[in-house]
C-alpha cells in the first residue's frame, strides 16, 4: 500500500511555530505530515489528556470540544496560507469570517492522534474559503467550510 502523503513535505513543531503565532494552551496543531502549497494539508493533533479543557469537558468522561476540533482544522489551514504565501515571519494573521456546514461524527478521546485534512476551496486577494475534515484512525470525527482572511493584526 502506498503513502498518500509521500513525497510531500513535513513540518515539525519548530516550522510550526514559526508560521502560527498561536502558543500553548491554544496551539492545536503538533506535526504537519505533509503540505501542498496552494492545494492541501494533512496535519496532526496528538491529543492528551493533559488538555486543559478536559477538566471541564466532561470529568470522567473527556472529550475534546467540537469548536475545538474546527480550530484545529482552522490552525493547518492558516498554515497552509501562511507558507503558500510565503509570510511565515511577517506578524500577519489568519483571522475566521465564517463558519458554515459543520458536523460532529464522533467523539475524540485523549490518547488518540487527530488527522486533520484541509484544503483550499476558493482563494481571492486576501480572503480564502478552507473545507476541513479531522478523523481519528479514518473515521471521521467532525467536518466543515469555513472563510478566513488574512490580515495584519489589531492595533493596540
Amino acid at each position: 500500500m502506498s503513502d498518500p502523503d509521500a513525497g510531500m513535505a513535513a513540518y515539525d513543531i519548530h516550522r510550526i511555530l514559526k508560521a502560527l503565532p498561536h502558543r500553548y494552551p491554544l496551539l492545536l496543531v503538533d506535526r504537519v505530515k505533509s503540505i501542498e502549497l496552494g492545494e492541501r494539508i494533512h496535519a496532526v493533533k496528538a491529543v492528551s489528556f493533559n488538555e486543559e479543557f478536559f477538566q471541564g469537558h466532561f470529568p470522567g468522561a473527556p472529550i475534546m470540544p467540537g469548536v475545538l476540533q474546527i480550530e484545529a482544522m482552522a490552525q493547518a489551514a492558516a498554515i497552509l496560507g501562511i507558507e503558500t504565501l510565503e509570510l511565515a515571519g511577517t506578524g500577519k494573521l489568519v483571522f475566521f469570517m465564517g463558519i458554515d456546514a459543520a458536523k460532529f461524527r464522533a467523539p475524540v478521546l485523549p490518547g488518540c492522534l487527530l488527522d486533520l485534512e484541509v484544503e483550499f476551496l476558493q482563494k481571492r486577494s486576501r480572503v480564502y474559503k478552507f473545507k476541513g475534515k479531522a478523523s481519528v484512525e479514518g473515521k471521521v470525527t467532525s467536518e466543515c467550510e469555513f472563510t478566513a482572511m488574512i490580515a495584519d493584526p489589531p492595533s493596540a
